[in-house]
């Protein structure tokens, strides 16, 4: 059994992001699952004045703590044109400071999902090419557009197209753990 680390890269209290993360660990049995919102950890912008002069917050090191302790992850990502939001860049300039190969050895399910047709497919890249520099190892990805067509609270991702694409990336990660 393995130990997985759930949460989404938005700090809002009603990311599209974090219903995809849900949906995903209720599809998950057999291992350790934490959940994270992040929501609930604010974060100072990054400025090398600011850690100088007040170091790392507790909530910082707790989930750096609850990253290295975990043997895989699930992470959506939200888009803010065409980027990872700032917050969710902020977090990952505060957690790479604490400690550069943060994610070293974790095996990743990266995702992503928007309300328009491009699933922020953009910021899905982005994260893609950064994670890896942290250590991490993304061993499957999806990305769910017009989440508010796509997607039911109850029923999950309606589209049978993406439903079985979403599967897939699933299954591919929980064989790599």
């Amino acid at each position: 059994m393995a130990k997985i680390l759930a949460f989404a890269g938005s700090n809002s209290s009603t990311s599209i992001n974090f219903k995809l993360v849900q949906h995903t660990i209720s599809q998950i049995d057999g291992h350790d699952i934490q959940l994270l919102n992040l929501a609930n950890f604010p974060f100072p912008m990054y400025s090398e004045d600011y850690e100088r002069e007040n170091g790392y917050s507790n909530s910082l090191i707790e989930l750096k703590n609850d990253i290295k302790s975990a043997h895989a992850l699930v992470v959506s990502v939200n888009e803010h044109n065409g980027n990872p939001s700032a917050y969710f860049k902020n977090l990952l300039d505060w957690l790479s400071r604490v400690e550069r190969k943060f994610l070293e050895g974790k095996k990743i399910l990266l995702m992503s999902t928007s309300p328009g047709k491009g699933g922020a497919k953009s910021s899905l890249g982005v994260i893609s090419s950064s994670f890896p520099r942290f250590g991490g190892e993304i061993v499957s990805s999806f990305s769910l557009p017009s989440f508010n067509t796509n997607f039911n609270e109850e029923k999950g991702i309606t589209d049978s197209e993406l439903s079985d694409a979403y599967k897939d990336a699933l299954n591919d990660f929980l064989s790599s753990i």
